[in-house]
Parts: C-alpha cells; structure tokens; sequence
C-alpha cells in the first residue's frame, strides 16, 4: 500500500490529539456514568395535566386495554390515558355523580362508584357508560375492586354497608355490625384479599374482613381512634394486607394480627403493588412517593414541591396509585389536576465493594486505551 505523505501527517496529527482526547473523554465518559447511574437511581417523575380545570382526579386503574382509567370526581367524567401521556374523557350521564374510585372488571370493563350520585357505573373500553343504582339512599359508595365469583365489591361509607354487584348490575348489600357514621367505622377503600375473602379499611375503627357470603369480622388497629383513618388497601406479596393510614404504613395478617410502619410525611393514602415486589404509597400531602418492602423497609422519593394548602377531603378525594402496564407507577394528583407517572429506580445503590469494582474497570479501561494510542507512536519510531 501506498502512503500518502500528507494523508499521513494529518492521520499522526489526529492520533496525537486523540491520544489527549481519547483519554479525558474516557474519565469523563466514567464520571457521567457514574452521575447518571445516581440520577436514575432517584427514578424519574412526569406529570400530564388533564384536559378539564378542576376535575380533581381521583381514583385511577390498570384498564384491561393497556391503558390508565381515573375518575374526575369534580369535573363528573371518567378519564383514560395512554402509558404516553394521551388523555381522553369520558362525561358521566348523571351530573354531579361524583366519580370517586375506579377498578377493573372480571367482565373486560372498568366499573366505578358515583360517590354523590349513589350509584355504581361502568364503562366499556370504547368509553360506553352504564349506570347501577344503590338501593339504600344516600349510601355514598367509595372504593370499590373487583372480588371473587366474578362480581364488584364496594364500600357504603355512610350507609355503613358494603355492596356487591354483578356483572349484570345487581347489587346486594351487608351491613357492618357496627355504629354508622359520624359515630362509627365509616367503610373507606376495599381490596380482595389472599384467603379470598374481602378486606375494607374505615376511617374510625380499623380493619374490616367481609367473606363472598357476607360475613362482616372487625379487626382493631394500634391507637385506633377518631383521625387514625386507615384509607387505602392492597394484598401484598407476602400473603398480607398492606394499608395506608395517616402517618403509617400498616400491615395485617389474614389472622389479624398487626403491624405499623412510620413515615417521614403525612397524608398517606394510596397504595398499590408496584412491579418491584414491594407497595408502593402517596404521601399527599408531603408531596412523596414511597415504597415499602415486606420487611418493612421505607424508601421515599421527593416529587413535587407544592403542597395544597388544604386538606383534600376523606369522603371527596383520595389520591390512588397503580401500577401500569409500562412498569411504571401512575397515581392522581386531585389539587394539582394532573396525573402522575414515576419510573422507580433501576439500579440498586452501590456498596463499597461495587463502587470498587466499578472504579477498577474504569482504570483498566483507561490504561488499555492509553497504550492503543501510544503504540502506533512507538512503532513510527
């Protein structure tokens, strides 16, 4: 082959350069690694508004279309977004329903309570909606999720009862064997539980267990009193129920048996599965997401910086988490009217021994790209 002299001095002259270059790009491509491994570590927020101002989204569900479904308590439609961010609303027929809570259906269909309404409504994924009265008036039905036998059960939070309905839209109710409101239990949320029964929270006095024949047990809570809400409430992993109260994170045995988990923030609310084998919650009011492991491990992360100033309230509207289809979690944002998405973090922090390894690949690294530059130099020579 024939070398071009000048083709040649300028090909010395680039690998002179890249021989500084090469080598303080590679520590920089280090440190940047390094940087971008604790910046994904944090995970990652997103917000989308929704379309209509003072819709004050409530409840939200996987939908079986690979999409999100909420509620707009007061903005009285349904809401679906995309795992892009592409919203879409849905009027509820009755006005001032109040769509509170949202879960999908054994039937393909997502199915909702009308908090102010008093009725159970349902809707297609092509976004058709159908409407199931409660028989006992003003029973103001909240959370609701879909149970055994292939039914929907839900809470009655002043008519202290909790309702089943069929696919077909009937409903059955059972009363819990407790005071009604403003004296009593107050059912709240209600999740299906490992031993197949259902399993409800209340806003005065504790946990409550309902079997499908509807047999109602009470189950006491550390402390239990007026303002020790307990709201939502998910089966955990670990063969346990996982609720969310004020300040705590609590978790009960199918026994009944009971334990408390503090955290840093306040208005605890939410709760869900996440994709990660632990459940995840909304600090509402500390403007946090946070994770909680079987073992009772508390990892939270910062989202927003504004706070609301006033409290949202117990019977309007309770932030709700899920998990979506993306593996992300996806939650309300009621005073802020948006929802959230937050990716959790993929990579696990470091150790030591880790830090170490790393830092000894990057050395390596370097020292084998020092001597490929180095020795065209040498063999010139």
């Amino acid at each position: 082959m024939i070398k071009h002299p000048t083709g040649q001095a300028r090909y010395l002259r680039l690998r002179r350069a890249g021989r500084f270059t090469g080598t303080a790009a590679f520590r920089a491509a280090g440190i940047l690694l390094v940087l971008a491994t604790l910046s994904f570590g944090q995970g990652q927020f997103t917000e989308f508004p929704i379309p209509t101002s003072g819709g004050a989204p409530s409840g939200i569900a996987r939908g079986p279309d690979g999409n999100l479904w909420f509620t707009e308590q007061s903005g009285n439609k349904i809401g679906r977004i995309t795992p892009a961010g592409v919203i879409t609303e849905f009027f509820v027929p009755t006005a001032g329903a109040g769509p509170s809570e949202i879960a999908s259906g054994p039937d393909g269909n997502l199915w909702f309570t009308e908090y102010s309404g008093n009725k159970i409504g349902r809707i297609t994924p092509a976004g058709i909606i159908t409407e199931f009265p409660v028989p006992t008036a003003a029973a103001y039905p909240a959370g609701i999720t879909s149970g055994p036998g292939g039914n929907l059960w839900f809470t009655e939070a002043l008519a202290n009862q909790i309702g089943r309905v069929t696919p077909a839209g009937i409903v059955t109710e059972f009363p819990v064997p407790t005071a009604p409101f403003p004296f009593g239990p107050t059912p709240n949320e209600i999740a299906s539980g490992p031993d197949g029964n259902l399993w409800f929270t209340q806003l005065v006095g504790g946990i409550g267990r309902i079997t499908p024949a509807g047999a109602v047990t009470a189950f006491p809570i550390p402390g239990d009193a007026v303002g020790q809400a307990t709201e939502g409430i998910v089966s955990g992993p670990d063969g346990n129920l996982w609720f969310a109260e004020s300040s705590k994170i609590g978790r009960m045995t199918t026994a009944g048996a009971v334990s408390e988990f503090a955290v840093s923030g306040s208005g605890v609310q939410g709760i869900a599965n996440g994709p990660d084998g632990n459940a995840w919650f909304v600090e509402a009011y500390a403007g946090k997401i946070g994770k909680i492991s079987p073992a009772g491990a508390i990892t939270e992360f910062k989202l927003w910086t504004v706070v609301p100033t006033v409290p949202v309230s117990y019977y309007t509207s309770v932030p709700a988490i899920v998990t979506g289809p993306d593996g992300n979690l996806w939650f309300t944002e009621s005073d802020a009217d948006k929802i959230g998405q937050f990716a959790p973090p993929q990579v696990a922090t470091p150790t030591l021994s880790e830090w170490g390894l790393a830092l000894c690949g990057i050395l390596l690294a370097a020292a084998a790209a020092r001597l490929l530059l180095i020795r065209p130099r040498e063999n010139a020579s």
